[in-house]
């Protein structure tokens, strides 16, 4: 009861859930998505955690978190197996292991499965829709299915998943056999790029903004001169300007009051209205 959500968060910040639920296999995953469809209680299935902004005020309802559906495994052929709440890190490795080819964009991601998934995440030029086989998905009346890659509705960060109802249990990623070495050194590449270019040391949600069409959203923010610029604790990132970072103590209400000033600036400067790509969930 009354768990705090800056807990379970990359950006560190978030208010309470009146419920936090931590199921331990999917079944009781399903269960506990189930009981509060049954009594009309409001829940959000949370994942690593990025991605992500709960409110001050925190989330009235249920919070179900996938943090112990971790699993993961090589199926017979070139196909892993992972559960919705396994580290695309993990995974990565794991097809790393096996030399098998295709996540390697997705090694530094810092998600969960059943999240990427959710909303197609992508890096690199490379996205998850291009490396799924099916998705193990529990429908809104109870029941499960497969749902496969061609009827999953992705697109530029959607998918079908982000209709009311439907929750991701477990993805099975269609790989490529590949030279172990090349793999490594392509992780290796975009993990240096990441670790030069991006805030990974300080608590943010990920990218902040959807790529506006024919633009960059940092470039956009750093052309309009805003650049280390701060509300309370929260800031733009001196190192990527696509970045939101939580400098200590940010509150909710400082990011979302940097969005809409940024937002507005851009548009100003430019005549482009930026989109969030970070969920805003709560009060």
């Amino acid at each position: 009861m009354n768990e705090p959500l800056s807990a379970h968060t990359t950006f560190q910040i978030g208010g309470p859930a009146d419920v936090y639920i931590e199921p331990n296999d999917a079944d009781a995953l399903a269960q506990s998505v189930c009981l509060c469809r049954e009594n009309n209680v409001p829940y959000f299935l949370l994942g690593k955690g990025s991605n992500v902004l709960f409110g001050d005020n925190g989330f009235r309802g249920a919070v179900v978190s996938t943090a112990r559906l971790f699993g993961c495994h090589v199926l017979e052929g070139q196909r892993i197996y992972a559960e919705a709440g396994a580290e695309l890190k993990d995974v990565c490795d794991l097809a790393l292991a096996h030399g098998l080819s295709g996540l390697e964009f997705a090694c530094g991601i810092p998600g969960s499965v059943g999240g990427a998934t959710f909303m197609n995440a992508g890096a690199y030029d490379g996205e998850i829709r291009n490396v799924v086989s099916y998705v193990a998905v529990l429908l809104p009346d109870g029941s499960r299915c497969e749902v496969s890659h061609v009827d999953m509705g992705f697109g530029y960060r959607k998918s079908i998943l982000q209709k009311d109802g439907y929750t991701a249990l477990a993805t099975v990623f269609q790989l490529v056999p590949g030279d172990k070495a090349a793999i490594k050194a392509k992780m290796d590449e975009l993990a240096e790029k990441r670790e030069t270019k991006q805030p990974l040391a300080m608590a943010s949600a990920g990218s902040t903004f959807k790529r506006p069409e024919g633009h960059f959203a940092g470039k956009l923010i750093m052309e309009a001169g805003l650049c280390g610029y701060a509300v309370g604790g929260a800031q733009v990132s001196e190192l990527h300007c696509g970045f939101v970072v939580n400098t200590g103590g940010a509150t909710a209400a400082d990011v979302l009051a940097l969005i809409e000033h940024i937002r507005e600036t851009v548009h100003r400067k430019s005549g482009v209205w930026l989109k969030p790509e970070v969920c805003l969930i709560g009060e």
